[in-house]
């Protein structure tokens, strides 16, 4: 394994170093893997909760389980300029930068983590994102996962908090417009925390619908049934916040209940989804109850959705998750099930 603090490659070399396969086994791999060992330079002490090791757990748990060699492996990129822009302001990309620059510890913009190559790592997480969804535009795979860090979706235009610093999965939507041309793109979000960031980011825009299932009350307060977006964009943002204990039988019927009649009316033309496994039960920065078997039906609902209405097209970006075996089971269940074990071709 490299040492944390050497130069982020983003490329062969980053994947070299956390054992990735050079070539799937199956000839014609339906599914793509974005992951680097680039992703572990963005330091934030020890004992913190979204430390380097979540991305080796995920590629052990998927490589214990058959799953890595049947996928092809994406290398990511960094993100630029004009792609961060996108969705956040010049200023706060600047403030970004100072912050690093000055040595701090924390973002001034709020409650996340930073060391010396913590801008280089976000902006590889956005681009690592970005890698994904070209690849899925391009017909190189139909769906893929994003094994990126830091998280993105409490970032919003102007403010990096809650571990995040770029809002990943909001870049990639602005980009499958600006670059592709798709004109409506749904955003999910599993994860126990509130995907406040994007919510901002999306807050007026009839093109993007943003669903969000959540524990309430949880960090950071938000997502409440109330907030439905504005303007042009009323009705697009839809938030199903559910008590501390909720298991995944409960969740995987809201998600029926609330989203599929929202995507069928919507009729997306790619589906991205914010994938934070602390839902699973025993992390221990949620209360939820999943097991991998709910974020295997989690999954398989949001394949239905990108197969009837966006020709299939599908992206998952790494939030959250905190126990360790936790996330790596639940990211194979997730995988699994992105490969066509279990769910729709």
């Amino acid at each position: 394994m490299a040492a944390p603090g050497s130069e982020p490659s983003g490329g062969g070399e980053g994947q070299r170093q956390l054992g990735l396969p050079s070539a799937p086994l199956t000839p014609d791999p339906t599914t793509g893997i974005v992951c680097s060992a680039s992703y572990r330079e963005h330091l934030t002490g020890p004992w913190h909760p979204e430390c380097p090791a979540r991305v080796d757990a995920v590629i052990q748990g998927l490589e214990r389980a058959g799953l890595l060699a049947r996928c092809r492996i994406l290398p990511p990129r960094p993100a630029t300029d004009a792609e961060l822009l996108r969705c956040h302001t010049p200023g706060y990309l600047q403030r970004v930068k100072q912050d690093i620059q000055a040595g701090r510890d924390q973002l001034s913009t709020g409650d996340t983590a930073i060391s010396p190559h913590s801008e280089r790592t976000a902006r590889l997480a956005a681009g690592g994102v970005l890698a994904a969804v070209e690849a899925v535009m391009d017909q190189r795979v139909r769906r893929a996962y994003a094994v990126v860090r830091p998280p993105g979706h409490h970032a919003s235009a102007a403010r990096g908090m809650g571990f995040c610093i770029y809002n990943n999965v909001a870049v990639a939507a602005r980009h499958l417009q600006a670059v592709h041309g798709l004109e409506k793109i749904l955003v999910v979000d599993w994860d126990v925390h509130h995907g406040n960031g994007t919510q901002d980011i999306f807050w007026g825009d009839p093109s993007v619908l943003f669903f969000s299932s959540h524990q309430a009350p949880l960090y950071p307060g938000s997502g409440t049934r109330r907030d439905q977006g504005e303007g042009a964009g009323a009705g697009t943002t839809c938030n199903c916040p559910l008590p501390a204990g909720t298991s995944g039988p409960e969740l995987v019927a809201a998600w029926r209940e609330e989203l599929l009649p929202l995507a069928e009316a919507f009729a997306p033309d790619f589906v991205l989804i914010s994938a934070g496994f602390d839902s699973r039960a025993g992390d221990p920065l949620g209360d939820f109850r999943l097991q991998d078997s709910d974020f295997a039906a989690l999954t398989q609902l949001m394949l239905t959705i990108a197969a009837d209405h966006a020709q299939g097209r599908l992206v998952s970006a790494l939030e959250g998750g905190y126990d360790l075996e936790g996330l790596a089971s639940a990211s194979a269940a997730h995988v699994a099930c992105l490969l066509g074990d279990t769910g729709p071709r």
